[in-house]
């Protein structure tokens, strides 16, 4: 599949521009684990220049999301399931504190966010699913009102995002993940500290658990085709 790289005006933040552009094409598969990318096709399809290329690149490899090449250039880095997991359990941890501080405050997180997420996961669109996804936890991280929560968790979303986008091709709906958001965001209304935050991290490890399996499952048909 090619990359869908559009072309990029010069900025004063273009190096973070282009580090996003990648990192889009990455978690949605358009740069797929293992495909090799150069400064100079890069620097072209975005019609940039090096230098922002090269920032943005060491900024991905720092973040683990590419890596050395045999010989020239770099390669996106392969996804595996069991550090996926790992990530997951972090992730799940930080949620949970997320959601307790929340309930302290007995927030009522925005339905729209329960509705929207119901609505991509009865669709086909991934990214409209992913997206979903990070905007029901992004609200829990805010409704915390600690901004290293968000900060901590911003890092390993990136790298889900790729797991959840191999894997949601081949998951179909996903609408039962929208009835465990909507008991957590019922807990953290209720000021329920305990039930959300317990609720969040069994969501959290089902989640990991699932695309874990489902990618393995993604990954064994990619071999199998390559044979």
């Amino acid at each position: 599949m090619p990359a869908r790289l559009l072309k990029l005006e010069t900025a004063p933040d273009l190096v973070d521009r282009v580090y996003t552009s990648l990192l889009d094409a990455i978690s949605e598969g358009s740069l797929a684990p293992g495909s090799r990318i150069t400064q100079e096709d890069i620097a072209e399809k975005l019609a940039v220049s090096r230098q922002p290329v090269l920032q943005a690149l060491r900024l991905l490899k720092k973040d683990g999301y590419v890596q050395d090449a045999p010989g020239r250039g770099l390669l996106v880095a392969p996804l595996d399931a069991e550090w996926m997991l790992m990530v997951y359990q972090v992730r799940g941890a930080l949620d949970a504190l997320a959601a307790r501080l929340a309930a302290q405050r007995r927030v009522k997180l925005d339905a729209r966010l329960i509705e929207q997420g119901r609505k991509a996961a009865r669709g086909r669109n991934v990214k409209a699913m992913i997206d979903a996804d990070l905007a029901f936890h992004t609200a829990i991280y805010a409704a915390s009102r600690n901004a290293l929560i968000e900060q901590s968790a911003r890092l390993h979303w990136g790298h889900l995002r790729r797991v959840m986008g191999a894997a949601l091709q081949q998951a179909g709906q996903r609408e039962a993940v929208w009835d465990e958001h909507e008991a957590i965001a019922r807990a953290i209304a209720a000021g329920d500290g305990a039930r959300a935050a317990r609720l969040i991290e069994e969501h959290s490890q089902h989640a990991g658990d699932n695309l874990a399996g489902q990618l393995t499952q993604v990954l064994k048909t990619r071999e199998g085709d390559k044979s």
